[in-house]
């Protein structure tokens, strides 16, 4: 396998110091698009975002300091550089993110750009549902459920949800269409513990 066809390693795992680098919506969204799309320049990038090509290019060297993203080397030249993600995944624990108070800002920016995120692809699909085939309507799912669970349920919980998406993780293949999965699981106040 050459090094341009190797796949993305599986995770990397947030801390401190490389949240603060991914802390910005101009490069959580061009990491999205490199994961998603594939490698990509910063000119390119620039098209689809509506940004100058030096804004992109400096957010895309940003990301490669931090570890995000890295040269593809099968591609490009010295004035055409190509980029493209180092992981499928960034994980990370927030409990521990927020005990450090060094990282307390940084983590509310993320996590708020994060739910804009979740929020605008949803957004987009509904607004363009009507050009969906029928098949993919009918797979498609928007929805939510209130539970009653205990710290530890909740915990069971969103472990077998990653587990039934590992099952159905694959390679790409001819005739896929990318689907988004995304689910949030988290307490709320209900209106007598707010009094």
């Amino acid at each position: 396998m050459s090094e341009d066809e190797r796949p993305l390693e599986r995770v990397t795992q947030l801390n401190a110091r490389t949240l603060r680098g991914l802390a910005h919506p101009l490069r959580l969204e061009i990491l999205g698009l490199l994961r998603a799309d594939g490698p990509a320049t910063a000119s390119g990038l620039a098209e689809r975002l509506g940004e100058s090509s030096g804004t992109t290019s400096w957010h895309l060297r940003q990301l490669a300091e931090y570890g995000f993203i890295e040269e593809d080397p099968g591609r490009g030249n010295r004035r055409d550089r190509w980029w493209r993600a180092r992981h499928q995944l960034t994980s990370f624990e927030i409990g521990d993110l927020l005990e450090d108070p060094a990282a307390q800002g940084a983590m509310g920016a993320f996590l708020h750009e994060i739910v804009d995120i979740y929020y605008r692809k949803a957004s987009q699909y509904v607004g363009e549902m009507a050009s969906w085939p029928r098949e993919w309507i009918d797979a498609a799912s928007l929805s939510d459920r209130l539970m009653w669970l205990t710290p530890a349920e909740l915990t069971a919980l969103n472990a077998e949800l990653e587990q039934v998406l590992d099952r159905y993780e694959r390679p790409r293949r001819e005739g896929d269409t990318s689907v988004v999965t995304q689910w949030q699981s988290f307490p709320r106040r209900s209106k007598k513990e707010e009094a």
